[in-house]
């Protein structure tokens, strides 16, 4: 019997700012768990969540931020940092997420890019140590008066804080900040309030930069609510779901698609300050989670520790696999060895919020592993001529478009760049590859910069990809183009291998000989422990082309 997917549901849009929603949930949910960490019994139900933030809000107030000011946070997912994501809508600045990989030209140029006013650090991530990276930066730190400094480096930064309880000089901690707050009233942070609505900016991101530079995309209320809504519609959360977020939430995938799509269902988060496999399982086991968000490696982390069999992974319903490739194979195992029948794939970039289209539970099992299902509600989505901007037949590779609610308010101080990604007639051009069927769902078929040409012809990585992780003994794959004097490019491929695997190039290639066309077939193979990874998990494939020019010079002979 043919498949023929039910019409897609058009709810209509809310009007509401990141406050109002919150407000509105916990009124909804008042004693249901909002925020949970496993490693640190840390609890908060929704009417407490609500009440931090309002705290936190009048505290900032307090400090002198002003509406439209941008605050910038530097962290992992520890307590405070979605307690600031609200308390900074709640009065109107930006909250600005920096990525935890940074280091001190990239935060420098962050800052610098950004005018950002105020910013919130913890001590460091792995080998950063966040605070003597900004005193090296900002000096007149351990000089100058809280809340009055004056950077050369920065000229428009003034308060530096803590999200923490420690205190260090020239800085105010969290406790601090609350104490402030009671110096403004419940009255002062309505009539903040009445000065903004939800159409104005809340969130600022800086795009991974897998090539260029960094650009600052500006997000609304309306554009993270809707979306928010839309994705945990997809996955039919309830105030009975528990999330386990993984992802950083200094990524559209933890600030909108976890946070967002929780909030507006009255769904649990139970956060890992970063990802650990053991930590991850402990918190679905101890908590019951129904769900559980994460990019392609993280899954592959956990099937593929040794400690897997021994959590229990039956309350798992549904979640979400995006932010990179995501291998049939991968989607399957998730599927049968977490009990997540009811997987989704979301797919998107931060420019449209970041959802432009979702797979549904009740979507056919083949639709959820090999797609990422059809726009969401009030987004239109066309697969599109890459040089000509007109829309293709269906079936037919182009690239994804979309036009909608979910579009940025655009690039900070970049009209040119926005210009470049939103064309004169709204539609917000992806750079990836993809194809649209008769019903309107989606698959993609790679990056248009990702695109192998070897001696004219167009190559795409994901085809190979997908054909190679069928190979018994490999756990993850990518391909990307060797340079080659002879035809342009070659096909490389960069394999991770199962524990305890060996295999020798030429298996791989015998593996693929009449099974994939011949100019297909991966010339260049290099057995690697990992990938060039953004933090946010994407795999930087322009890095996987540097390898592969390192390891095969004579390519280039």
């Amino acid at each position: 019997m043919t498949f023929v997917p039910p019409p897609l549901h058009q709810p209509p849009l809310f009007d509401l700012t990141l406050g109002e929603l919150l407000h509105q949930t916990a009124t909804r949910f008042p004693d249901q768990d909002a925020v949970v960490y496993v490693d640190r019994d840390y609890r908060l139900t929704w009417r407490q969540f609500d009440e931090l933030t309002d705290e936190l809000a009048k505290g900032l107030m307090a400090l002198g931020i002003q509406k439209g000011e941008k605050v910038a946070v530097w962290a992992t997912n520890v307590p405070f940092w979605v307690a600031l994501m609200f308390a900074t809508a709640k009065m109107g600045a930006w909250l600005l997420t920096v990525n935890t990989a940074y280091k001190r030209n990239e935060l420098k140029y962050l800052m610098t890019n950004s005018d950002a006013e105020n910013i919130f650090i913890i001590n460091g991530f792995r080998d950063s140590d966040y605070i003597e990276i900004l005193y090296d930066l900002a000096p007149e730190l351990r000089t100058m008066q809280r809340g009055a400094v004056k950077s050369e480096t920065f000229p428009h930064l003034k308060r530096v804080c803590f999200l923490g309880v420690e205190k260090h000089r020239g800085m105010y901690s969290i406790p601090e900040i609350l104490g402030l707050a009671r110096t403004v009233s419940d009255e002062d942070l309505r009539a903040r309030q009445a000065t903004f609505t939800c159409h104005d900016v809340v969130n600022m991101q800086y795009t991974s930069g897998t090539t260029g530079f960094p650009k600052g995309v500006m997000l609304s209320h309306h554009n993270i609510v809707n979306n928010g809504y839309s994705i945990g519609q997809r996955q039919r959360f309830t105030e009975k779901d528990k999330l386990c977020i993984q992802v950083p939430l200094f990524h559209c995938f933890g600030c909108v698609l976890a946070v967002m799509a929780c909030v507006n269902h009255g769904t649990t988060m139970v956060f890992t300050e970063v990802f650990n496999p053991v930590h991850s399982m402990m918190s679905i086991e101890q908590e019951q989670c129904t769900a559980i968000y994460g990019v392609p490696t993280m899954f592959i982390a956990m099937l593929e520790h040794k400690l897997f069999p021994k959590f229990d992974f039956s309350s798992l319903r549904t979640g979400i696999m995006a932010g990179a490739v995501c291998p049939i194979q991968t989607m399957r195992q998730v599927t049968e060895k977490m009990y997540m029948k009811e997987i989704t794939s979301v797919y998107g970039l931060t420019e449209s919020s970041p959802g432009m289209t979702q797979t549904d539970v009740t979507d056919p099992f083949h639709y959820r592993v090999e797609g990422v299902g059809r726009a969401f509600p009030h987004v239109e989505v066309k697969v599109a001529d890459p040089e000509t901007g007109a829309e293709v037949e269906r079936g037919k590779q182009g690239e994804l478009c979309c036009r909608g609610y979910n579009s940025m308010k655009g690039y900070y101080n970049n009209p040119e760049a926005t210009a470049k990604c939103i064309d004169a007639d709204g539609w917000l051009h992806s750079g990836d590859l993809g194809v649209m069927d008769e019903y309107g769902y989606v698959a993609i078929t790679g990056r248009i910069k990702d695109m192998i040409i070897r001696g004219g012809e167009n190559i795409y990585p994901r085809e190979i990809e997908e054909y190679l992780y069928t190979m018994p003994g490999i756990a993850d794959v990518q391909v990307a183009g060797v340079p080659s004097r002879k035809y342009g490019e070659e096909v490389g491929a960069f394999i991770i291998l199962r524990k305890d695997v060996e295999m020798a190039p030429e298996e791989v290639r015998d593996y693929c000989r009449g099974q994939i066309a011949w100019h297909k077939i991966p010339k260049y193979i290099a057995f690697v422990k990992e990938f060039p990874l953004t933090t946010s998990g994407k795999v930087q494939k322009y890095k996987l082309r540097e390898l592969g020019a390192k390891l095969f010079p004579e390519a280039m002979r």
